[in-house]
């Protein structure tokens, strides 16, 4: 009730305007319909009327005081206004309407009555009453910028009846509209958005032009009003045509510097057109104004990232590093401000366990974010991968099944399928629980047989590690490259069986190939092919084959044992040759 009273309130001085227009005489015929509207509110129904009068209003006025018959109409508009508000207050809404129609009858071109009285009559069901209240208003004032309510309320009530070539017809009668007010534009142009795009398909091009012209008119006469040109720079944003927001919001920060928000714009434009280095320094002056703000952090950090990645495929590998420890310190800055966003923790998480190889710091992240965030089934998912990444292998196994068990509580099987099986597995295999590891496996290749390669690839590897189920082994290791004929760690596998299966040069052979299709090369396949020369008796070539797995992997002590006593073997063997020519 209070709300209806307001918004009565709101189109009051409308009607006050139109004391002005009643005949110019003595001053206090304004003053008149003030008297007039006081007694009405003060009345609890605004109609009751005593059957005593004070004989002072019974008097006729005198010849000068008279209101022409214009301004008796007018005045007695006023009184049916404020009637119609009495009654809308009380609940009348039917005394209300025909009080507020006479209004109308007297002005149809009250824009903000007509939508109020259309309002009413959409309320009682009363569409065509309604269609014609609206399109008297818009007759009446056909280049009045307020009638834009008008036109919404119309075709709003077209669009309710299923009406969308009507409402079209509404919309094309006001662009015909002589305006200079660029609200008026934007308005439109946001009511022909709402209808032209659909939110599941692009915009036609004819469609675009259209919506365009109506925005490029509110930019016309925006007379750098910032609130305008954002709005105009808004619309051009979110129709993915950023060549024409860039300029706008660029505007806005001249005419507003401070104005963080448009700024944050203007550096998604710049990160979308791919122009880095301006995103970059744009972000930078944010984050340098408003250090307090989260969002700045997020965006740069994306933006880095993405420099970093394309620093990763130019091979140039220890600029990319760099590039990604920056990306990590804002991610950890924007938690450090807003520790509320579980998407940030992933991210960051992704990169430790990635770029950075940090599966110790990343544990520490996702233990933080699985507190913040309880019966996240995506958070102990990934805090399981890098407990197993940080060589907890034990750890990691529970804290999968702990995974599984809340997905299936919060019946998020996103999650659960058959990369999650296929990690899960690994995990096992990695705890020596080959079991476990190996029905985990399965129910992975089950869940998409036709994506199954690295599954059907580890699994028949683990069998042929551990000289477990050898011809099984080699069907599996064969599905995989079925799939993937020329992959270079599935042919390293292949291999590898041949070797445990006592085929050596088949095996050599295989490895080679592997080494010459790896993506960057593997200390595991080398030391593989210095192995299976050792077999040949071709100790030279196993020696440079292991070289070059340490060289790759210089932690590891056991290869490195592997290499000296193979030395020292060969050394005693010369000197017994020595001692036997003696």
């Amino acid at each position: 009730m209070m709300e209806q009273k307001q918004r009565g309130l709101a189109m009051f001085p409308s009607f006050l305007v139109a004391i002005a227009l009643l005949t110019s005489g003595n001053g206090a015929i304004a003053k008149t319909p003030g008297v007039l509207s006081s007694q009405i509110a003060r009345s609890p129904a605004g109609i009751k009327k005593t059957s005593k009068q004070d004989d002072s209003f019974g008097l006729k006025p005198a010849a000068d005081l008279a209101l022409h018959p214009e301004g008796e109409r007018k005045a007695g508009a006023l009184a049916d206004f404020v009637e119609g508000m009495a009654f809308e207050e009380n609940g009348e809404m039917d005394r209300a309407l025909e009080a507020y129609r006479k209004v109308l009858n007297v002005d149809p071109g009250q824009s903000d009555l007509a939508t109020r009285v259309a309002a009413l009559l959409i309320r009682q069901d009363d569409f065509p009453q309604a269609i014609d209240v609206l399109k008297d208003a818009i007759k009446a004032n056909p280049n009045d910028p307020r009638d834009i309510e008008a036109y919404q309320r119309l075709c709003e009530i077209e669009l309710a009846a299923g009406e969308e070539k009507k409402a079209f017809e509404v919309l094309e009668r006001a662009t015909k509209v002589h305006s200079g007010d660029a609200t008026f534009w934007t308005r439109l142009g946001k009511l022909y958005a709402a209808i032209l795009f659909k939110p599941d398909s692009l915009p036609k091009p004819d469609e675009l032009r259209r919506v365009n012209e109506l925005f490029k008119k509110a930019a016309e006469h925006a007379n750098d009003d910032p609130a305008i040109l954002k709005d105009v720079a808004d619309y051009y944003a979110s129709s993915q045509q950023l060549k024409e927001a860039i300029p706008l919001y660029l505007r806005v920060l001249e005419l507003q510097p401070d104005d963080a928000n448009a700024r944050e714009k203007l550096a998604t434009g710049f990160i979308l057109t791919n122009q880095r280095n301006k995103a970059v320094e744009m972000l930078e002056q944010i984050i340098k104004q408003h250090p307090e703000k989260y969002q700045p952090y997020d965006l740069l950090a994306q933006v880095l990232d993405d420099e970093a990645r394309s620093l990763q495929r130019a091979k140039r590998l220890d600029e990319a590093k760099a590039e990604f420890a920056k990306v990590a310190a804002n991610y950890e800055q924007s938690l450090l401000i807003n520790p509320n966003h579980a998407g940030t923790y992933l991210r960051l998480a992704e990169l430790l366990l990635g770029p950075l190889k940090d599966p110790g710091r990343s544990v520490k992240i996702l233990t933080e974010a699985r507190r913040r965030f309880p019966g996240a089934p995506e958070i102990v998912y990934y805090l399981a991968l890098a407990q197993r990444e940080a060589r907890q292998s034990q750890q990691a196994v529970a804290t999968f099944e702990e995974a599984l068990h809340e997905a299936e509580l919060d019946q998020d099987n996103e999650i659960v399928n058959a990369k999650f099986y296929f990690n899960y597995g690994a995990t096992a295999e990695q705890a020596g629980l080959y079991e476990k590891a190996t029905d985990l496996l399965r129910k992975s290749i089950a869940l998409d047989p036709a994506n199954a390669a690295e599954a059907y690839n580890y699994l028949g590897y683990m069998w042929a590690d551990h000289n477990m189920h050898l011809e099984e082994a080699e069907e599996m290791i064969k599905h995989a490259l079925q799939i993937e004929p020329n992959n270079g760690a599935y042919l390293d596998s292949l291999g590898w069986l041949e070797f445990k299966q006592g085929k050596f040069d088949q095996g050599l052979a295989d490895l080679l190939r592997a080494a010459k299709n790896i993506e960057r090369d593997d200390p595991i396949v080398y030391e593989h092919i210095g192995d299976t020369y050792l077999k040949l008796d071709r100790v030279p070539e196993a020696l440079g084959a292991w070289q070059k797995a340490l060289a790759l992997d210089p932690q590891n002590k056991r290869l490195a044992d592997k290499i000296q006593s193979t030395k020292t073997t060969i050394s005693k063997g010369s000197q017994a040759k020595t001692n036997s020519t003696q």
